[in-house]
């Protein structure tokens, strides 16, 4: 989506303070927190192929009320449509990739299948970025609003195409028999009572809380003199970085937890070096704290898959997903108070909650 590189730098081009932008991506993690979980037992009820689709089509009504009418309850009505639809999303691939493993006898390769996911959907933001770049200089936002729109029908189209099987076992006798508000309640249920569970659900919330901060990029680069035309260019260089922690996250699967500790104390120290720099230099040194937050997470994602042994599994990992809206909220009002040096000292105080935790390495083993 050309877009999503732009689209913090259309709010300011609109008039909106930093302040009005905080809070629109509070509204958009308001709506996660109300339509979560929800939403997670819908795809696990009915189908999560179909949970995938619709939030395509969310997420394109968002951006064309943003393209069409630019101010800030428009931009708020579009974060609400997004929010719905990355609610939607969100559980239900994790679910289907990691059932359809399941169902081949290859759930322990969930670790690499997901980081090469991960690691794909960054890197997609190359041809996103050029495009931005091209579309920006001849059609300025309305150009790269449009198009972006019709992306997003395209991938809503692409989804209807993905290959399905219910809790590993292409069996959906035993599903048909739970009603939405059982289901839901099974998931709320392992969430909150099995131990392993949700010590991992509560470690991957406190760390996906901080991909929050992927929102401000364009606006920690455009602070260091990057202009506009090469923004997307400059914030490619950190989108790379956390495509290459990603991809190498299966490589360090079975590191304990204080090993996954001593990466994210290491982000925190490159992220506040890129902030004492402030200078574009700095955008290397935020390619590597993202490098090594991306491949911490993408492991703390599967040590949670592996621990679920019900059949909500969209469910519970969308629990998960509701308290990382809330870490977001932690993410957003450290940005508000000290720009990049509270995100640095936030992540640093994160690598706690991973020392002595998220130790089921050898799960992940392939």
């Amino acid at each position: 989506m050309p877009l999503y590189p732009l689209y913090a730098l259309l709010f300011t081009d609109t008039g909106l303070s930093g302040g009005e932008i905080s809070l629109l991506f509070a509204i958009w993690s308001t709506v996660g927190i109300v339509a979560e979980v929800p939403t997670g037992a819908l795809a696990d009820r009915f189908s999560r192929r179909a949970n995938l689709v619709a939030a395509g089509l969310l997420q394109a009504a968002g951006f064309a009320l943003w393209t069409a009418l630019p101010s800030f309850w428009v931009f708020a009505a579009g974060f609400v449509l997004w929010g719905l639809g990355g609610a939607l999303a969100s559980g239900a691939l994790e679910a289907l990739l990691y059932d359809g493993l399941l169902a081949a006898g290859h759930e322990s390769r969930y670790v690499r299948v997901s980081g090469q996911i991960t690691a794909a959907g960054l890197i997609a933001q190359i041809p996103a970025a050029v495009a931005a770049a091209v579309l920006f200089p001849l059609g300025g936002y309305p150009l790269v609003g449009w198009v972006s729109v019709a992306i997003c029908l395209t991938a809503a189209l692409l989804a209807t195409r993905l290959p399905e099987v219910r809790n590993g076992s292409g069996n959906d006798e035993d599903e048909d028999e739970l009603g939405y508000f059982a289901t839901l309640r099974d998931g709320v249920r392992e969430a909150a009572r099995r131990p392993a569970v949700r010590t991992a659900a509560l470690v991957l919330a406190a760390l996906a809380g901080l991909d929050a901060f992927e929102e401000y990029f364009p606006l920690l680069t455009a602070a260091w003199g990057v202009p506009t035309a090469l923004n997307p260019a400059a914030t490619l260089v950190i989108t790379l970085g956390g495509a290459a922690g990603a991809a190498l996250a299966a490589r360090a699967g079975r590191l304990p937890g204080w090993g996954l500790a001593g990466l994210m104390l290491a982000a925190g120290l490159a992220l506040a070096g890129s902030a004492a720099l402030h200078r574009p230099a700095g955008i290397v040194l935020v390619a590597g704290f993202y490098a090594l937050y991306r491949l911490v997470l993408v492991i703390a994602d599967a040590r949670l898959q592996a621990v679920i042994d019900g059949a909500a599994r969209a469910t519970v990992t969308s629990v998960a997903a509701l308290a990382t809206e809330l870490s977001a909220m932690v993410l957003y009002a450290a940005w508000a108070l000290g720009g990049p040096w509270c995100v640095a000292l936030l992540t640093a105080a994160l690598s706690v909650t991973l020392a002595g935790r998220t130790n089921d390495g050898e799960r992940l083993r392939e």
